[in-house]
């Protein structure tokens, strides 16, 4: 490095979308965070953001240590989008908008909302699942 190069340029960056940001989304953000420890920018927002994380979402993911106090529903925006490398959708239909040369998963998982913790483990451990596999792909031989 010439000490001109900016570190974080190489680093990829993920936004999670659903349609609330308080439940999915969240559980996909605070996952990613967590496993990629500083390695990929991660951040999560709602196409109708709600007013607060669904308890029984913050409730299941303090049981795996990850914290979600501090989080709040944030609204989706064209910037947001058009600085990740990957977005991904979990049902927010036709309200994330689409910018050319990005790419776009659509994780079809169960909304939370409403559900008791017991109905929200299986989302979180899936959605565990896939935040892993895309790590993989992210940062290959580093995961």
């Amino acid at each position: 490095m010439t000490g001109t190069e900016d570190p974080m340029s190489q680093t990829p960056e993920v936004l999670f979308v659903c349609v609330h940001n308080a439940g999915r989304s969240q559980m996909a953000a605070a996952l990613l965070d967590h496993h990629a420890a500083g390695r990929v920018r991660v951040r999560s927002a709602g196409s109708a953001p709600a007013d607060a994380i669904t308890p029984a979402v913050a409730e299941v993911m303090a049981e795996l240590g990850l914290d979600l106090a501090g989080q709040v529903p944030k609204p989706l925006t064209g910037e947001a989008v058009q600085a990740a490398d990957v977005v991904i959708t979990m049902g927010c239909g036709d309200a994330c908008p689409v910018f050319p040369g990005k790419r776009y998963l659509d994780w079809q998982l169960p909304d939370p909302a409403g559900r008791p913790a017991e109905q929200i483990r299986p989302i979180r451990d899936e959605i565990d699942v896939r935040v892993r596999a895309l790590l993989a792909e992210l940062l290959p031989g580093g995961a």
